[in-house]
Order: C-alpha cells, then sequence, then structure tokens
C-alpha cells in the first residue's frame, strides 16, 4: 500500500491508498474538501470538528439515495454494505457510523483536526 499526501481545507494529510487505487481516493479527496470548504463557506459553522460532521453527513446522505447496484462495495465497505444487506429496513446508521469511525481515524489520537 502507497501513501498519498494530499489536500483537504487546506490541512495536509497522509493517506495509505491501495495499488491503483489513486484516482478514486484523489476523487474522494476532492469530494470532502468540496463538501468541507461549502459548509465552512457559508460562515454558520467554524469548527473544522464539525465541519468535518457535517460534511460527513452530507456526503452519507448522498450516497445513500444512490442506486445501491451502481456502486459496487469495495473490500474496505464489504462489511458494511453486508450488515446493511441483512438489516434493509435499517436507517443507514451502521454506514454512518462507519463513516464517523473513518474520519476518528483520519482525526487521530485526540479525534480533533485543529
Amino acid at each position: 500500500m502507497k501513501q498519498l499526501e494530499v489536500q483537504i481545507m487546506g490541512q495536509s494529510y497522509l493517506l495509505g491508498c491501495p495499488e491503483g487505487g489513486d484516482a478514486r481516493l484523489l476523487e474522494a479527496v476532492e469530494r470532502v474538501d468540496t463538501a468541507m470548504c461549502k459548509i465552512r463557506d457559508a460562515g454558520k459553522v467554524r469548527a473544522r470538528d464539525r465541519i468535518a460532521v457535517l460534511a460527513a453527513l452530507n456526503l452519507a446522505f448522498d450516497l445513500s439515495e444512490r442506486p445501491t447496484a451502481a456502486t459496487p462495495a469495495t473490500t474496505e465497505t464489504a462489511p458494511v454494505a453486508a450488515s446493511l444487506a441483512s438489516n434493509p429496513a435499517g436507517d443507514g446508521s451502521l454506514l454512518l457510523n462507519s463513516l464517523l469511525e473513518r474520519l476518528d481515524a483520519a482525526l487521530g489520537e485526540d479525534g480533533r483536526l485543529l
């Protein structure tokens, strides 16, 4: 697994990237950066951690509106997809929890971007 250095809201992050996944990761980074900058630029939220949570919620909501057949599960998201498939009446909280766990891991030990 190689590493890519990316910028999200002006902050540098070193991310692990599977071989051949560069384009998808950079596209994901662009989506996150755009979502976070849009929230920041609206001026109502200033704390980076709150901006990150709101952006994650917005992206998760957008993802939930997509047809599931159009987005095949990757190895990383397969456990979440399997959980959702076994609980079709779920409200997406498993996916949201997975995204929040990934955000927590990205934020580091103290759970803050700052």
